[in-house]
């Protein structure tokens, strides 16, 4: 995890969020970092983690991790991490190299009209419920990345937003745990899915974090700016949003947050 960004958002591994929808973003730039981040923030708190990894091979997410000071393969062996590989399961169902189950395949909507997501919904259902008798752990957590990989599979809008619906019944209200949930905004004006998509997040969200290239173009001491919503509750007695708004350059095995303009480059 990056230090800087736990303590730009007040998160601690001793005390993890619980019961908060939290809405990664990221318009013409890239922003796989938050999602790193994430995983490896919840890892260390000791939560109990689904990740549907939907862009990117498990071996890609692992490298990342190692460099942080975590092992995934470790993770998944002591039962921490449940890790969905979104590209094998597309292709287990699409060339019929799935083993045969009573269970239904979690990505068994490509194989259909794209309208049922419930596979999948009872895939992140069996993996975070408590088992009985089991280790207690911190609050379980739910990462998707990336939402928009469905949109690109077919799959309505509306399905996608009931999917996530579903989820936060179960993992935000029942288990008192987190969603994470990346939507990579589109530079296309005229992807009208994924703006819908985007939109409505949005609006569910406990705190919104979106990454953006520059407007100025490549800088190499710069790499982009992010923008953090929190939204206001009633539990914690705030009736406004809290934005804010930084810039990061994105090191190897780090990311350094400053005010737009304090870059040391133009010190």
């Amino acid at each position: 995890m990056f230090a800087e960004l736990s303590e730009l958002l007040g998160d601690s591994v001793e005390r993890p969020p619980q019961g908060k929808l939290t809405l990664l973003g990221a318009t013409k730039t890239d922003a796989s970092f938050l999602v790193h981040h994430f995983l490896s923030f919840y890892l260390k708190a000791g939560c109990k983690v689904c990740f549907l990894a939907l862009l990117q091979s498990f071996s890609h997410y692992n490298i990342v991790a190692q460099k942080l000071g975590l092992s995934l393969t470790s993770a998944q062996e002591r039962g921490q991490l449940v890790f969905l590989e979104g590209l094998k399961a597309a292709q287990d169902v699409l060339f019929g190299t799935r083993q045969e189950s009573a269970e239904p395949h979690p990505f068994q909507f490509i194989s259909g009209d794209g309208s049922s997501l419930k596979g999948l919904y009872d895939f992140v259902r069996t993996a975070l419920s408590p088992a009985v008798g089991g280790d207690s752990r911190n609050s379980p957590v739910l990462i998707v990345d990336d939402l928009s990989v469905l949109l690109s599979l077919g799959v309505k809008p509306t399905d996608v937003l009931d999917f996530v619906h579903y989820c936060r019944v179960t993992v935000n209200s029942q288990l008192k745990g987190s969603v994470v949930l990346m939507v990579r905004g589109s530079d296309d004006s005229e992807d009208e899915e994924n703006e819908l998509l985007a939109k409505a997040l949005r609006h569910q969200s406990n705190r919104i974090l979106w990454a953006e290239g520059l407007a100025t173009g490549f800088c190499k001491d710069v790499h982009g700016q992010l923008t953090i919503v929190r939204r206001g509750s009633w539990e914690e007695k705030a009736e406004r949003d809290l934005q804010q708004v930084f810039q990061y350059k994105i090191q190897d095995r780090n990311v350094s947050f400053f005010a737009r303009g304090m870059s040391a480059a133009v010190l």
